[in-house]
């Protein structure tokens, strides 16, 4: 069996490794082709092209990148035509996903599977009826999405969200990163300004004026921030103005599984969370850590956004508890003062939240069969 699958961002490498496990477990010799990360390229993918090169988000960024995206939107649906694999499976990242899919149908009968469903229930419900055109089968990662797309005609099965299969740290694990940085009897507080160099620019002076008013509330406050790899060096500079001297934690200093376990034990560790919207708050969610959620974008982006909303917040524990205890600061309400108050709020009184981010995680399979695995038989199945 003959795969194409492609990622365009961290989360979709993610995505896609686990689902190519799972893969491989149901059938031993598949050979898979396409684009994605390290995680993907840790299950047998040699990735055509870097996926960095599609880690764009947002009308205003994508704008001056639009021609090398549209170069390599022709050059991967001409790779499928090509090869004319068993299905191609494209891995969120709609603005370059969907584009391949289309001119991968129009050119060809190779079977189109879209990983992560576009979120008709947040903005643009229209997206179903078009998206069923060139996609055939959709994997949902929420459990109230299927009746949206089914009703187009496309196959669509809810596979549980990855974050319910992650490891988290044990109480003797979150104890230990304690007393290795010298965090005990002492309030914690994440700091999580994004993946993206363009996040990290927007949200480093915000956020780090955001913990003012908790420092002074909370005088012995230990700031600890988990970064990404591909920002690292720019969350180091980022953080040297900030009024307190945080514990970067950059993952380029150990392996992949090392600094994995690193950043679980800080999150379990933490009181509190500052983070950027986006997966992390499930992430956060599944560590029971509270948190706040705060965004800044180009101004462009945001009056579009904001515009075409079907929804009244963007946090994820929010929608899947459907409760709206998370608090969110987005676009020009990103300012450190809110942010500053709400984070002392939340860590006054965490219980709604510590509630919610219970309700999520059963909603979105934990306890069930590793979402990897449910994604491939899903694949198989539809094969």
């Amino acid at each position: 069996m003959r795969v194409f699958i492609i990622a365009g961002e961290p989360s979709g490498d993610k995505l896609g490794g686990a689902l190519m496990a799972g893969l491989k477990t149901l059938t031993p010799d598949i050979q898979f082709d396409g684009v994605g990360g390290a995680q993907m390229q840790a299950q047998g993918l040699k990735s055509r092209f870097p996926m960095a090169e599609l880690s764009v988000m947002g009308l205003a960024e994508i704008l001056p990148k639009y021609r090398a995206l549209k170069a390599r939107i022709h050059q991967t649906a001409a790779a499928v035509i090509e090869t004319g694999p068993d299905v191609l499976i494209t891995i969120d990242s709609p603005d370059f996903s969907f584009r391949v899919a289309r001119q991968v149908k129009a050119a060809s009968q190779v079977r189109t599977v879209h990983y992560v469903a576009p979120t008709v229930w947040a903005w643009r419900p229209g997206r179903a009826a078009k998206i069923a055109r060139y996609i055939d089968h959709l994997l949902a990662l929420f459990p109230f999405e299927p009746p949206l797309f089914t009703a187009h005609g496309m196959a669509c099965d809810f596979v549980g969200h990855p974050v319910v299969a992650e490891p988290l740290a044990s109480a003797a694990e979150a104890a230990a990163f304690r007393a290795a940085h010298d965090l005990e009897g002492k309030p914690v507080m994440l700091v999580l300004p994004g993946s993206r160099q363009g996040e990290v620019a927007r949200l480093k002076e915000i956020f780090g004026a955001a913990i003012a008013p908790v420092r002074a509330r909370h005088p012995d406050l230990r700031v600890v921030v988990p970064a990404a790899a591909p920002v690292a060096e720019a969350v180091q500079a980022a953080v040297v103005d900030w009024p307190v001297t945080p514990l970067v934690l950059d993952p380029r200093e150990q392996s992949l599984e090392a600094a994995a376990a690193r950043k679980r034990a800080a999150f379990r560790t933490a009181d509190v969370a500052l983070a950027a919207s986006g997966t992390v708050s499930l992430e956060l969610a599944a560590a029971r850590t509270p948190m706040v959620i705060a965004y800044r974008m180009h101004w462009l982006t945001y009056r579009v956004i904001r515009a075409m909303a079907l929804v009244d917040t963007v946090t994820l524990v929010n929608l899947v508890s459907e409760t709206r205890v998370v608090p969110e600061f987005l676009g020009p309400a990103c300012v450190p003062a809110a942010i500053g108050s709400a984070l002392i709020e939340v860590m006054d009184q965490p219980q709604a939240q510590v509630a919610a981010m219970e309700t999520t995680m059963t909603r979105l399979g934990a306890g069930q069969e590793a979402p990897g695995l449910r994604a491939a038989r899903a694949v198989m199945a539809g094969l």
